[in-house]
This record gives structure tokens, C-alpha cells and sequence, in this order.
């Protein structure tokens, strides 16, 4: 660059640093900055990866957003029948960003086993469903196939089967009540478990079971083109809100829309805590790697004061030596970042590759801590560190201004 430059690399290499009181207070502060960019790369990754990772998990079992009868906006089963045949099904064909729309319904029962009985809820789909959202949470067996004939092929979660005693390849008795006939007597259907999946979600795991939606229609005395809701996915979840209100301007006056924000509003106002959580812990750590250096700076001036003197007695201006100590600093932060960056990237990616740090289910809805890596997200952190701790730097080296040649020149 300049001379400016040579003089601060020379400052940086000088043979007596290691012996100069500003050598540990150097180690420390490159420490600081290391430290403070592992715990931001870590709790960026983490919280990102765990919040999407959550959404992910329901929309892959609820879709999006949910169209339905007003009268069963609120309730876990499908109450009255709406007609497959709609405008907007199998495509919204004047909304972009929608992917997939699958038609759904459900129905309340009990499984009974030998020695237990459960509440469970059967949830009937068919042809268009689309099972690669949930094909990553099948631990065992295969999933069924609802492309030709009715059968009794059924997925069930490792909470059930843990629950009642069952197994893969096992057949269980489900009772469903006949809400249209006047006989009390409920409808018996036997299932086989064909597939176990857990979703570490334990709301949808202590109750689905997933089938084929013509026995619920046989059940209810639906016709074939009569279900019980649509599911519909879209490509960019940011958008949610905005698709949610598009779908609901473009269906018929008496279906309702719910996105699943809305629908689990608990889970979702606790997810954005994870966003204050992020904010809190990139300010804290910035703010302590700043002071560190803001120290640094001060303790490298103050032993360097007779070097200033003799720089301001041939000529060099408050600016050119202000720009020597500022390029040292840029020095340390880059060093600093360098070993936060090697430490965090190594155990973000170890996690998502092993897996090793393991999440209660019951209270994170996953088994394992999800991690997101993106190197936008880490360019940033970066790039904004060393903008801040460089803006912030310029204050002490202020004291530069202040010190007087002829004073500095005698300084011991």
C-alpha cells in the first residue's frame, strides 16, 4: 500500500513483541475476536437451522396453508365435506409460488389392542399426496401405496406403536363412530402397519395415523369427490402470509384458509424468541470484541508514544499515524477472525454431518439441533465485525491527535 502500511506491518513484526506489555493484552483481544465469532456463527446456524427445521417438519404434515369449510376452520377433523372439484384444483393457475395442492380429510377413532387403546386420528390421502415431505421421517418399514385399490396399509408414528404394543407388519382394530346414521354401533376397520415414522413433533405423533382417504369416505358416506380439505404447499415461506391472503381471494366464498402460523401460533411465536435470542448474542459478543481491541489500540499508542513523536517530528500528519495503528488493528481482527471462522465453520459442519449434539423432542419438536450454513449469513458476520470494531477504533486513536512531539520524544 504505502508507507503507512510498512510501518504497521513492521510494528506488527517487531523482534521485542514478545517481551512488550501489549503482547498479552494482543493475545487476548485476537482471542475476543475469535471467541466472539464462533459463539455468532454457532447461534446464527443453530437458531436459523432450528426454526427452519421446525417449519419444515409442519408444513411437511399439515402443508402451508389448509382450505376448508368455515365450520371446520378449528378443528382436527373433517367435520363437513367439500367437492374436489374447485377451480384451483390439482394447480392455482393464477398464483405463482404455490407447488403442490393435496386433498386430505380426517377422522376421529380408537385403536385397540390386546392390552391398551389409544385415541388416535385417522388422516385419509390419496393419489396426490405428496410423500416426499415426510419420506426423511420413516424409521422403518416402507410407505403405503394408495394408487390402486383401497387397502389396509397405514403409517404410524413410534409414539403409537411404542404406546399399544405394535409393530411393523402388525394389524390393529380402529373403531370410528358414524356420525350420519342413528346407530350407535361404531365402524370397525383393520390396518396393517406398513411403515413407522417419527417426526420428534409430538402433537402429530401422539395422534395421526395416516391412510387411505376413501375409508374415511366410506365412513362418513361421502361421495368420491368429496374430502375433507386441501393442503397446499409453496415454494418460499417468507411469502406465507401473503400466499395465505392470495388463496383466500381466490376461492369460493364459503372455504376458509388458516396457514399453519395460524394454526400453531404457539409454536411459532416461541420460534421468534430464537430471533431476539440471535440479536442479543451478536450484539454482546461484538460489543466485547470492540473493547478488547478499543484496549489493545490503547495499550499499543501509549507503549509506542516515543515512535509517534519521531513520526510527527519528520513531517507525518495525525492522519498518517492514526492509519498506521489502524491498519495493526485491522491486522489483529483479521488473525481473530481467522481462527473464529476455522473453530465455528469446523463444529457447525461437524454437527450437521454427525449430529452429535442430541435435542429433547418434547421440547424442541427435533431429536438433533438442526444447523443452517450459509456463507452470506457468515460474509456478513464478518464483514460486519470488522466494520464495527474499525469505526469503533477511530475514537482511541483519537489520543494520537493529542500527543506532542517534543513531550513524546522524552517519554520513557
Amino acid at each position: 500500500m504505502n508507507l503507512e502500511y510498512f510501518i504497521a506491518k513492521r510494528l506488527i513484526s517487531s523482534k521485542d513483541r514478545k517481551s512488550s506489555i501489549s503482547a498479552p493484552i494482543i493475545k487476548i483481544a485476537i482471542a475476543a475476536i475469535a471467541i466472539g465469532m464462533i459463539m455468532m456463527i454457532v447461534s446464527v446456524a443453530t437458531g436459523i437451522g432450528l426454526q427452519q427445521k421446525i417449519q419444515q417438519k409442519v408444513a411437511a404434515f399439515n402443508g402451508h396453508i389448509v382450505i376448508s369449510n368455515f365450520d371446520d376452520n378449528d378443528s382436527q377433523v373433517s367435520l363437513e365435506p367439500i367437492s374436489r372439484k374447485q377451480d384451483f384444483y390439482p394447480k392455482f393457475k393464477n398464483i405463482a409460488g404455490i407447488n403442490h395442492i393435496q386433498a386430505v380429510a380426517s377422522k376421529a377413532g380408537i385403536i385397540r389392542t390386546s392390552n391398551s387403546f389409544e385415541g388416535i386420528i385417522l388422516k385419509g390421502v390419496g393419489k396426490d399426496y405428496k410423500w416426499d415431505n415426510i419420506k426423511e421421517y420413516l424409521t422403518a418399514g416402507r410407505l403405503p401405496d394408495f394408487n390402486q385399490n383401497l387397502n389396509a396399509e397405514v403409517l404410524i408414528s413410534q409414539f403409537l406403536a411404542n404406546r399399544l404394543g405394535l409393530k411393523l407388519g402388525d394389524k390393529f382394530n380402529a373403531f370410528f363412530i358414524k356420525e350420519n346414521e342413528d346407530s350407535k354401533l361404531p365402524n370397525l376397520r383393520v390396518f396393517k402397519i406398513v411403515g413407522i415414522y417419527n417426526s420428534g413433533f409430538q402433537e402429530f405423533d401422539a395422534a395421526f395415523v395416516i391412510g387411505d382417504i376413501r375409508h374415511i369416505q366410506r365412513i362418513n358416506k361421502w361421495e368420491p369427490n368429496q374430502i375433507g380439505a386441501f393442503e397446499v404447499f409453496i415454494d418460499n415461506f417468507d411469502e406465507l402470509k401473503s400466499k395465505g391472503q392470495e388463496v383466500y381471494e381466490n376461492i369460493d366464498s364459503k372455504l376458509n384458509t388458516k396457514t399453519i402460523q395460524e394454526k400453531y401460533a404457539y409454536i411459532f411465536e416461541w420460534l421468534q424468541l430464537f430471533d431476539f435470542n440471535i440479536i442479543v448474542i451478536l450484539t454482546v459478543m461484538v460489543i466485547v470484541a470492540t473493547i478488547n481491541m478499543v484496549v489493545a489500540l490503547l495499550v499499543l499508542i501509549l507503549e509506542r508514544t516515543q515512535m509517534i513523536g519521531i513520526l510527527k517530528s519528520v513531517g507525518a500528519n495525525n492522519w498518517q499515524i492514526r492509519k498506521i495503528f489502524l491498519y495493526n488493528a485491522f491486522y489483529l481482527i483479521v488473525k481473530g477472525l481467522f481462527w473464529g471462522n476455522f473453530i465455528g465453520i469446523g463444529l457447525v459442519l461437524i454437527q450437521k454431518y454427525f449430529g452429535i449434539i442430541q435435542l429433547n423432542p418434547e421440547n424442541y419438536y427435533v431429536n438433533e439441533a438442526p444447523v443452517y450454513v450459509s456463507w452470506i449469513y457468515i460474509l456478513m458476520l464478518n464483514l460486519g465485525t470488522i466494520v464495527i470494531c474499525l469505526l469503533v477504533l477511530l475514537i482511541p486513536s483519537f489520543i494520537i491527535t493529542k500527543i506532542s512531539p517534543v513531550k513524546a520524544i522524552r517519554f520513557d
